[in-house]
């Protein structure tokens, strides 16, 4: 509904639509006490539009345009633009709009979970680990740009989609990311998150404009990921690594969309992150155990990521992956180069490796001494425990 609005009475009133949908809603909650219209959507329309043509007028908005919209075939068109391909279409603007170069990373993330998926401001600081009166300010500033450097509610000329579309890829993982490997203090995983990535990644595909390799890989990706999420935590929240995940629990549907999604993405030109990831995540789907995962060829695409994509997690990945092919005297080389402070909140991850290498190397004293640092630093309780059993193991 904020998309849709926003589509007809335009991006410098956004802050007036979300107050008037606050209204509607309010507005619901107590004249349906005792009924529920017939139509409940259409009553949300109708009010929605009322309540944001009033506030237009308070404000002094054109009086000649609000009673354009409100009487006649303009009244019908509003209406019109809740069909549900126009919704969509509404939609996928204002994720270029929220994903905008001129908007800073974290003002983009912030945007994107408040304007497209609705998210409450207590929720975006939830799942952003970040306080609400900063979360505040970002949207705040994030509006304030907006309006400043007149960004139009629009899809971006073709010259720039290919930029901006990377842009909007890049927040829908993100937006996944937080999900599937939440970083609140109490929870590992976030569905709400994952399920809206998956949602927004659907709709770039639904246009054709918007399709691409990249799109379609990462689209594959989340749904590789998606698919183990119901294997990673037990019932009683204990964390249960990839070794010791029941594979009956994956959901095997979401796989094979997944496959699907990367036999497009590979006819498409572009080649991106995204398809060395999903291809990553492939191997270990295709394993009927643990024990038969193909960690060389996961080795050489971790490889391939690096000269594409580097970064301090790639690294230490790839030298997990080299603890498990036993090139002890490798990791040995490679270990210490890694920079902590490149690893933000996972760098506990760094130390737990450490402990790892040491404990199969056969220094349980070592290993030890790395597993209570990691200890030190881990953020998450589920994490955390995690962590602990794995010490129990060692003793």
């Amino acid at each position: 509904m904020i998309a849709v609005l926003t589509n007809i009475f335009g991006l410098p009133h956004l802050e007036l639509i979300e107050d008037a949908l606050q209204d509607t809603f309010v507005k619901a909650t107590l004249q349906w006490r005792k009924k529920i219209p017939e139509n409940p959507e259409a009553w949300f329309i109708k009010s929605a539009k009322n309540r944001t043509i009033d506030l237009l007028r308070k404000v002094k908005a054109d009086q000649v345009r609000s009673d354009k919209i409100s009487h006649g075939a303009a009244s019908i068109h509003l209406n019109d633009l809740f069909l549900d391909h126009e919704i969509e279409d509404s939609q996928l603007r204002m994720i270029f709009v929220a994903c905008h170069p001129e908007l800073a990373p974290e003002e983009q993330l912030a945007f994107a979970l408040k304007t497209i998926s609705g998210f409450s401001l207590k929720e975006i600081s939830a799942a952003l680990l970040t306080k609400e009166e900063t979360i505040k300010k970002r949207l705040s500033r994030a509006r304030k740009k907006v309006a400043e450097k007149q960004i139009r509610f629009e899809f971006p000329d073709k010259s720039e989609l290919s930029a901006r579309l990377a842009g909007v890829l890049r927040v829908i993982y993100l937006i996944f990311n937080e999900g599937f490997h939440s970083t609140k203090r109490e929870q590992l995983i976030d569905r709400e998150l994952c399920g809206e990535a998956l949602r927004l990644n659907q709709l770039l595909l639904k246009k054709e404009m918007l399709r691409s390799g990249s799109s379609y890989a990462l689209f594959g990706l989340l749904c590789f990921h998606a698919a183990r999420l119901e294997s990673k935590v037990s019932e009683n929240d204990s964390i249960i690594d990839l070794e010791h995940q029941d594979r009956s629990l994956w959901h095997f549907p979401l796989i094979k969309i997944g496959n699907d999604s990367m036999n497009k993405a590979v006819t498409y030109p572009d080649r991106s992150k995204y398809h060395l990831e999903a291809a990553i995540a492939a191997e270990h789907l295709k394993a009927k155990s643990f024990q038969d995962t193909n960690w060389h060829a996961i080795l050489a695409l971790y490889k391939k990521l690096q000269q594409q994509n580097p970064s301090e997690l790639g690294r230490l990945n790839m030298l997990i992956v080299l603890i498990q092919l036993k090139k002890f005297d490798l990791v040995a080389g490679e270990l210490p180069l890694i920079d902590e402070s490149k690893l933000n909140q996972r760098a506990y991850l760094l130390w737990a490796t450490w402990a790892d290498f040491h404990y199969r190397t056969g220094d349980k004293e070592s290993a030890l001494r790395y597993m209570d640092k990691a200890l030190e630093t881990v953020n998450n309780v589920l994490e955390r425990n995690y962590l602990l059993k794995k010490r129990n193991d060692y003793l």
